[in-house]
Protein backbone atom coordinates (compact mmCIF):
# COMPACT_ATOMS: atom_id res chain seq x y z
CA UNK A 1 0.00 0.00 0.00
CA UNK A 2 2.81 2.46 0.90
CA UNK A 3 4.59 1.62 -2.38
CA UNK A 4 1.46 2.33 -4.40
CA UNK A 5 0.83 5.56 -2.52
CA UNK A 6 4.44 6.66 -3.11
CA UNK A 7 4.09 5.92 -6.85
CA UNK A 8 0.81 7.85 -7.08
CA UNK A 9 2.22 10.88 -5.25
CA UNK A 10 5.42 10.77 -7.32
CA UNK A 11 3.47 10.51 -10.59
CA UNK A 12 1.20 13.39 -9.51
CA UNK A 13 4.18 15.60 -8.70
CA UNK A 14 5.90 14.67 -11.97
CA UNK A 15 2.80 15.44 -14.06
CA UNK A 16 2.22 18.69 -12.14
CA UNK A 17 5.78 19.74 -12.86
CA UNK A 18 5.59 18.75 -16.54
CA UNK A 19 2.08 19.97 -17.36
CA UNK A 20 1.84 22.87 -14.95
CA UNK A 21 5.30 24.38 -15.22
CA UNK A 22 7.64 23.05 -17.90
CA UNK A 23 5.09 22.81 -20.73
CA UNK A 24 3.54 26.31 -20.27
CA UNK A 25 6.91 28.00 -19.71
CA UNK A 26 8.39 26.18 -22.70
CA UNK A 27 5.63 27.26 -25.05
CA UNK A 28 5.60 30.80 -23.68
CA UNK A 29 9.35 31.05 -24.25
CA UNK A 30 9.05 29.57 -27.73
CA UNK A 31 6.25 31.98 -28.62
CA UNK A 32 8.26 34.95 -27.33
CA UNK A 33 11.24 33.79 -29.38
CA UNK A 34 9.43 33.06 -32.65
CA UNK A 35 6.45 35.44 -32.61
CA UNK A 36 7.03 38.11 -29.95
CA UNK A 37 4.45 40.63 -31.20
CA UNK A 38 1.69 38.05 -31.38
CA UNK A 39 2.69 36.48 -28.06
CA UNK A 40 2.32 39.89 -26.42
CA UNK A 41 -1.24 40.29 -27.73
CA UNK A 42 -0.79 41.89 -31.17
CA UNK A 43 -0.82 45.31 -29.54
CA UNK A 44 -1.24 48.43 -31.67
CA UNK A 45 1.05 51.31 -30.71
CA UNK A 46 0.66 54.97 -31.57
CA UNK A 47 3.32 57.44 -30.48
CA UNK A 48 4.78 54.74 -28.23
CA UNK A 49 1.48 54.16 -26.39
CA UNK A 50 -0.70 51.07 -26.55
CA UNK A 51 -4.05 52.07 -28.02
CA UNK A 52 -5.55 48.63 -28.57
CA UNK A 53 -5.07 45.17 -29.93
CA UNK A 54 -5.66 43.89 -33.45
CA UNK A 55 -7.44 40.93 -31.86
CA UNK A 56 -10.03 42.68 -29.67
CA UNK A 57 -12.72 45.06 -30.89
CA UNK A 58 -13.23 48.39 -29.26
CA UNK A 59 -16.10 50.77 -29.59
CA UNK A 60 -15.87 53.79 -31.86
CA UNK A 61 -18.44 56.54 -31.44
CA UNK A 62 -19.33 59.23 -33.89
CA UNK A 63 -20.21 59.31 -37.54
CA UNK A 64 -16.60 59.91 -38.59
CA UNK A 65 -15.48 56.42 -37.61
CA UNK A 66 -16.24 52.94 -38.84
CA UNK A 67 -18.20 51.08 -36.20
CA UNK A 68 -17.37 47.47 -35.30
CA UNK A 69 -19.85 44.66 -34.80
CA UNK A 70 -22.17 45.13 -31.83
CA UNK A 71 -20.73 43.72 -28.63
CA UNK A 72 -22.39 41.25 -26.29
CA UNK A 73 -19.38 41.36 -23.96
CA UNK A 74 -20.30 42.91 -20.65
CA UNK A 75 -20.98 46.62 -20.82
CA UNK A 76 -19.63 47.40 -24.27
CA UNK A 77 -16.36 46.04 -25.57
CA UNK A 78 -15.17 44.57 -22.27
CA UNK A 79 -12.41 42.05 -22.96
CA UNK A 80 -12.60 40.78 -19.37
CA UNK A 81 -16.19 39.70 -20.01
CA UNK A 82 -15.99 38.11 -23.44
CA UNK A 83 -19.05 36.12 -24.42
CA UNK A 84 -21.92 36.00 -26.81
CA UNK A 85 -25.44 36.79 -25.75
CA UNK A 86 -26.47 33.11 -26.02
CA UNK A 87 -29.88 34.24 -27.23
CA UNK A 88 -31.58 31.98 -29.74
CA UNK A 89 -32.58 33.16 -33.20
CA UNK A 90 -36.18 32.92 -32.02
CA UNK A 91 -35.59 35.17 -28.98
CA UNK A 92 -37.81 38.24 -29.14
CA UNK A 93 -35.31 40.53 -27.36
CA UNK A 94 -32.55 39.52 -29.77
CA UNK A 95 -34.76 40.08 -32.81
CA UNK A 96 -35.92 43.45 -31.51
CA UNK A 97 -32.30 44.55 -30.95
CA UNK A 98 -31.32 43.43 -34.45
CA UNK A 99 -34.24 45.31 -36.01
CA UNK A 100 -33.37 48.46 -34.05
CA UNK A 101 -29.72 48.24 -35.09
CA UNK A 102 -30.65 47.67 -38.74
CA UNK A 103 -33.05 50.62 -38.71
CA UNK A 104 -30.41 52.88 -37.17
CA UNK A 105 -27.69 51.70 -39.58
CA UNK A 106 -29.88 52.00 -42.65
CA UNK A 107 -31.08 55.54 -42.01
CA UNK A 108 -32.57 56.82 -45.25
CA UNK A 109 -30.99 54.11 -47.38
CA UNK A 110 -32.93 51.25 -48.92
CA UNK A 111 -30.29 48.57 -49.44
CA UNK A 112 -30.04 45.69 -46.94
CA UNK A 113 -27.75 46.15 -43.96
CA UNK A 114 -24.93 43.56 -43.78
CA UNK A 115 -25.59 41.05 -41.00
CA UNK A 116 -22.32 41.69 -39.18
CA UNK A 117 -23.36 45.30 -38.51
CA UNK A 118 -26.41 44.20 -36.54
CA UNK A 119 -25.39 40.91 -34.90
CA UNK A 120 -22.72 40.33 -32.27
CA UNK A 121 -20.01 37.74 -32.79
CA UNK A 122 -19.65 34.65 -30.61
CA UNK A 123 -17.05 36.34 -28.41
CA UNK A 124 -18.69 39.75 -28.55
CA UNK A 125 -15.26 41.18 -29.39
CA UNK A 126 -14.65 40.39 -33.05
CA UNK A 127 -12.27 43.10 -34.35
CA UNK A 128 -13.16 42.51 -37.99
CA UNK A 129 -16.00 43.40 -40.32
CA UNK A 130 -16.78 42.00 -43.73
CA UNK A 131 -15.74 44.28 -46.59
CA UNK A 132 -19.47 44.72 -47.38
CA UNK A 133 -20.15 45.97 -43.82
CA UNK A 134 -17.25 48.42 -44.02
CA UNK A 135 -18.29 49.66 -47.47
CA UNK A 136 -21.87 50.10 -46.20
CA UNK A 137 -20.55 52.67 -43.72
CA UNK A 138 -18.54 54.65 -46.30
CA UNK A 139 -21.21 57.30 -47.06
CA UNK A 140 -21.67 58.14 -43.36
CA UNK A 141 -17.93 58.28 -42.63
CA UNK A 142 -17.12 60.26 -45.79
CA UNK A 143 -19.84 62.83 -45.09
CA UNK A 144 -18.75 63.27 -41.46
CA UNK A 145 -15.12 63.76 -42.46
CA UNK A 146 -15.77 65.87 -45.55
CA UNK A 147 -14.02 63.36 -47.81
CA UNK A 148 -15.05 61.96 -51.18
CA UNK A 149 -16.76 58.57 -50.84
CA UNK A 150 -14.38 57.13 -53.43
CA UNK A 151 -11.36 58.00 -51.25
CA UNK A 152 -12.89 56.39 -48.15
CA UNK A 153 -13.98 53.33 -50.16
CA UNK A 154 -10.43 52.98 -51.49
CA UNK A 155 -9.14 53.07 -47.91
CA UNK A 156 -11.51 50.20 -47.05
CA UNK A 157 -10.28 48.20 -50.04
CA UNK A 158 -6.65 48.90 -49.09
CA UNK A 159 -7.32 47.57 -45.57
CA UNK A 160 -9.21 44.46 -46.66
CA UNK A 161 -7.27 41.39 -45.58
CA UNK A 162 -7.51 38.30 -47.76
CA UNK A 163 -8.27 34.79 -46.57
CA UNK A 164 -5.51 33.27 -44.44
CA UNK A 165 -3.52 30.79 -46.53
CA UNK A 166 -5.81 31.73 -49.43
CA UNK A 167 -8.55 29.29 -48.37
CA UNK A 168 -9.49 29.83 -44.71
CA UNK A 169 -12.27 32.14 -43.56
CA UNK A 170 -13.49 35.15 -45.45
CA UNK A 171 -11.94 38.47 -46.45
CA UNK A 172 -12.14 40.93 -43.56
CA UNK A 173 -11.36 44.49 -42.47
CA UNK A 174 -9.76 45.26 -39.10
CA UNK A 175 -11.83 48.18 -37.77
CA UNK A 176 -9.11 49.57 -35.49
CA UNK A 177 -6.51 49.63 -38.30
CA UNK A 178 -9.03 51.19 -40.69
CA UNK A 179 -9.95 53.95 -38.23
CA UNK A 180 -6.29 54.65 -37.53
CA UNK A 181 -5.72 55.02 -41.28
CA UNK A 182 -8.65 57.45 -41.42
CA UNK A 183 -7.11 59.53 -38.65
CA UNK A 184 -3.72 59.46 -40.38
CA UNK A 185 -5.40 60.66 -43.57
CA UNK A 186 -6.98 63.55 -41.65
CA UNK A 187 -3.66 64.42 -40.00
CA UNK A 188 -1.85 64.46 -43.34
CA UNK A 189 -4.22 67.05 -44.86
Amino acid sequence: MITTLRQVVGFTLLMTLLCGLIYPLGFTGLAQLLLPRQADGSLVLQDGKVIGSELIAQGFAGDGYFHPRPSAAGSGYDAANSSGSNLAVSNKASNTAIIERATAARGERTEPVPADLVTASGSGLDPHLSPAAALFQVPRVAAARGLPESQVAELVRAHTESRPLGILGEPRVNVLRLNLALDALRDSR
